[in-house]
């Protein structure tokens, strides 16, 4: 059992390298930077009060790009270049793929985040659960990004579908701030890692927190099947025809 695993456990430490440098050449851990560097000073204006309440949904919005837009931008860079294609030929598997990119993308969210919450709420937060919404956040859209991105080969056709895709996902922000409230956003995927987010700054109920984890991991692996599918009908396939 042992021998079998140590070599997928290396093939996905040369991945998520490979991925940190792409990352930093294209300059994704500048523009988080940069989105960081401009959102403390705007918080710190915010009252306490009113950081508790808008720090959950402005996180889980401010990591579509470091999820959704970024596993897109990264999914067509590598279709140009010619580098995803070549995953065929190489014994680095679909789903170690797909790990390191949830896995880079979501330390890239992690960090950000943090950052902006000590610098605007403070070391007052529930960080096991920030990380875990964080997480799982990073988890749930990276995979819908993969899925969304993986038909297509350039930035201009992805674009206007992918504005689409995104509205779906901030849905939950207006059942969050009461615009459009109702028992059935807790259908809604993004729900779950939503209440994660808040129980970082105030205590949720126990069933809440059971709905989101268990409810988020079952969409997880749900998207994770559906992703490999993508995979391997535009990826893969393709390859083959070619």
């Amino acid at each position: 059992m042992s021998e079998a695993r140590w070599p997928a456990l290396r093939r996905l430490r040369a991945a998520m390298k490979a991925d940190a440098r792409l990352q930093h050449r294209n300059g994704f851990y500048a523009a988080a930077a940069f989105v960081a560097v401009c959102m403390i000073p705007l918080l710190r204006r915010v009252s306490p009060d009113g950081l508790i309440l808008l720090l959950p949904p402005l996180v889980l919005l401010n990591m579509q790009v470091n999820t959704f837009y970024f596993m897109g931008g990264l999914v067509l860079l590598e279709k140009a270049e010619g580098s995803l294609q070549a995953l065929t030929v190489t014994p680095l598997r679909p789903a170690e793929y797909l790990t390191s990119k949830v896995a880079t993308l979501a330390l890239l969210s992690l960090v950000e985040a943090a950052v902006i919450v000590l610098a605007t709420h403070g070391p007052s937060v529930n960080w096991p659960a920030l990380a875990m919404g964080i997480g799982l956040t990073s988890l749930l859209l990276c995979l819908y990004g993969f899925i969304a991105v993986a038909r297509y080969d350039t930035v201009n056709a992805f674009l206007f579908p992918s504005m689409v895709y995104t509205a779906v996902v901030g849905l939950p922000v207006l059942d969050y701030f009461g615009v459009w409230a109702g028992p059935l956003w807790y259908a809604h995927p993004v729900r779950a890692p939503l209440i994660l987010l808040e129980a970082a700054f105030h205590p949720v109920a126990a069933w809440q927190m059971a709905y989101a984890v268990g409810y988020g991991l079952l969409w997880s692996v749900g998207l994770g099947v559906i992703a490999l599918r993508q995979f391997d009908r535009h990826i893969l396939r393709r390859q083959g025809d070619g």
